[in-house]
C-alpha cells in the first residue's frame, strides 16, 4: 500500500495525489497538520533518506524559523526535534511505496516504479 504523507494545501502534494489518482494507484493520505507526524515513521525516513534530504530548507516555515533555531540544527536529533514540533519544514510529499520510501515528487521517477 502507498501511504503519501503531506500537508493538504501544498502545490507538490496536490500534484503527486492528481499523478497518483491519474496512474489509478491507490494510496493513503497521511495529513502532517491534521495527524502530525508518526515519530516512528521519521526516525525510518531518517534511516532511509537521511536528515539533510527531509529537512525542507527552501520553504516558507524554514525561512521564518529564527537564525538561532535554524543553527541550532547540526544533526539527526536536532533536525528529528525540529521536523516534529514543526511539520511544514519536512520537505513533501513523503512517500512510502511498501519497502522505499521516496521525498518529494518526480513524475519521470514515479513512473518507473508504477
Amino acid at each position: 500500500m502507498i501511504i503519501l504523507y503531506g500537508i493538504p494545501n501544498c502545490d507538490t502534494v496536490k500534484k503527486a495525489r492528481a499523478w497518483l489518482t491519474g496512474q489509478g494507484l491507490a494510496y493513503s493520505f497521511h495529513d502532517f497538520k491534521k495527524a502530525g507526524v508518526p515519530p516512528e515513521r521519521l526516525a525510518a525516513w531518517e534511516d532511509a533518506l537521511g536528515w539533510q534530504k527531509l529537512l525542507n530548507r527552501q520553504g516558507t516555515t524554514w525561512r521564518k524559523l529564527d537564525a538561532a533555531v535554524q543553527s541550532g540544527v547540526t544533526d539527526a536529533a536536532s533536525a528529528q526535534a525540529l521536523m516534529q514540533a514543526q511539520p511544514s519544514v519536512i520537505k513533501r510529499p513523503v512517500v512510502e511505496w511498501g519497502h522505499d520510501t521516496t521525498v518529494g515528487f518526480d513524475a519521470e521517477a514515479w513512473s518507473a516504479r508504477a
